[in-house]
């Protein structure tokens, strides 16, 4: 049996961060209630299209059910109420004090329900003077420090390719939070509100910069420090067909590995960390990429090519594990590969192929038997 078999889960979330969270709670067994507007989540619209709605709203939101409610409407709170009566979670990331003015707060509803696991995921919290600020992921990144780490020599930041806040500072801490909260009721038989602030959970990200600011006064800075660009022994390196490799020896073994492939031992140790990048850079642009990953091959040392997205997914290693092998199917027949979620396989259904649910489709299941 599914870990989560059972469990009922009301999520009032669109986007990202909410919808990957019920994401992994839907693969490990629960039944996930997605609660949409009349015009649905504003990811259905996106392009490309997969089916009805866009791929990236099948990707998010497998193997859900999709009830449309007005939230507006004081009788569709009514049955919404009675749904909450029912569930173990619900999942929302509206500004702070909106589900309130709805007649959805977590006051009101644990009264409904003692048992709920009341989870809200926001930008910058449920208290604090930037609760209310609209932002979004790079709004989070730039002001908790971590944008600032991306720049270049000059210090100019780059757009990160990945959405940080979003996955690693909302999703992943609210599912986490939620199986807690869950295993806490199983003791005291009380539910619980869990406040998920993704700009309070990218400082977790930054740890060594923390702790070296707050030990040694030593605040990290673009291009200085071990993983920021400072290091010869943390950096990325381009070859001769401009391709590039993503070196990481930095440990002493896989160091002195490092430098005995390209035949520069005698920079182990030398102190003029400038130098040591030009050097090398120098010597690994002299020759293609293949050639040095043939090499750097034949011992650790911790040294990799950088490839696409596409050629990514097929690379034997991840097609080994599997980790591609489940699909999305839609009411014509088509077929995606779905998402991988972090949910190890032994929680994962033996079936393999899932469908996203069209708008509305579970309307009539849940809010006319209520």
């Amino acid at each position: 049996m599914q870990p989560l078999k059972g469990i009922k889960v009301l999520d009032f979330s669109t986007l990202l961060p909410g919808p990957m969270c019920s994401l992994m709670l839907a693969d490990a067994g629960a039944e996930v209630i997605k609660i949409e507007r009349s015009a649905g989540d504003e990811m259905r619209a996106y392009i490309p299209k997969f089916g009805a709605d866009s791929v990236n709203f099948a990707l998010l939101n497998r193997g859900k059910k999709s009830v449309v409610a007005d939230l507006k409407s004081p009788g569709i709170i009514k049955l919404i109420e009675s749904l909450v009566m029912q569930a173990d979670v619900l999942v929302e990331q509206f500004r702070p004090g909106v589900m309130d003015r709805l007649g959805l707060g977590y006051e009101k509803l644990s009264k409904l329900n003692p048992r709920l696991i009341y989870c809200s995921i926001t930008g910058y919290g449920q208290t604090g003077p930037y609760s209310q600020i609209a932002a979004h992921d790079l709004n989070y990144q730039a002001q908790t420090g971590m944008l600032n780490l991306t720049g270049d020599d000059r210090g100019k930041p780059a757009l990160p390719p990945m959405l940080t806040a979003d996955l690693a500072g909302g999703a992943y801490p609210a599912i986490m939070n939620i199986l807690l909260g869950l295993r806490k009721r199983d003791h005291s038989g009380a539910g619980c509100h869990i406040d998920v602030s993704m700009s309070d959970n990218l400082f977790t990200l930054m740890y060594w910069g923390l702790g070296n600011g707050w030990t040694a006064n030593q605040w990290p800075t673009p291009g200085s420090d071990l993983v920021t660009g400072g290091s010869p022994r943390y950096q990325i390196y381009q070859t001769a067909d401009n391709k590039y490799l993503a070196c990481a020896p930095i440990e002493e073994k896989f160091w002195a590995n490092f430098l005995s492939v390209i035949g520069a031992v005698e920079l182990h140790h030398e102190k003029n960390t400038a130098l040591v990048k030009a050097s090398i850079a120098k010597i690994i642009a002299g020759q293609t990429a293949a050639y040095w990953m043939e090499r750097f091959g034949a011992l650790d040392t911790c040294v990799s090519e950088i490839v696409g997205l596409e050629q990514a997914v097929t690379d034997p290693h991840f097609q080994a594990r599997g980790i591609f092998d489940r699909s999305i199917s839609t009411a014509q027949g088509d077929h995606i590969t779905a998402l991988p979620t972090a949910v190890s396989k032994v929680f994962l259904a033996k079936e393999k192929v899932d469908s996203s649910p069209n708008l509305g489709q579970h309307t009539k299941d849940f809010l006319q038997k209520t």
